[in-house]
């Protein structure tokens, strides 16, 4: 079976946004101020803005981090539906072979501190999220946020 990252399935009525980034530190960066200044710009609500800041940039860090492949961009996509007040951001990088991956639940605090407090954050402002691959090598990582 075939596991595709299809693009962000939205309504003919949404709003979509799609930039190609440096894997740079710079990159990461820039992809959460261009969310943050895109949401403003669909005036969306600010607590999912606010969260929204957060999840773009921690997926954009590990784009970086750990998807980098020398010559290779990553990808942010936001797709904003005002009337269900819901975002879906995807970032898409070029290494599939590695996922990401939740500290072990029994893992020492000081664990934490070498990496995996990203992802406990992007699930905790999340509604949802996935990671799937891009073929031919790449993953998209997804998240769902909703506005109360």
């Amino acid at each position: 079976m075939d596991h595709l990252a299809a693009p962000i399935n939205t309504p003919a009525h949404a709003h979509t946004f799609t930039q190609l980034l440096s894997p740079t530190r710079r990159g990461a960066r820039l992809a959460r101020l261009l969310a943050v200044m895109q949401l403003h710009a669909w005036d969306a609500p600010q607590d999912l803005t606010e969260r929204a800041e957060l999840v773009v940039g921690e997926l954009a860090a590990n784009a970086v981090l750990h998807g980098l492949v020398p010559g290779r961009c990553f990808r942010i996509t936001l797709a904003f539906e005002p009337s269900a007040r819901r975002l879906h951001v995807e970032v898409t990088d070029a290494r599939g072979e590695s996922p990401p991956h939740f500290p072990a639940a029994d893992a020492e605090p000081e664990a934490l501190l070498t990496g995996g407090r990203g992802l406990l954050l992007v699930a905790a402002l999340s509604d949802r999220w996935e990671c799937v691959p891009y073929p031919p090598g790449g993953k998209t990582v997804r998240a769902e946020l909703s506005a109360p």
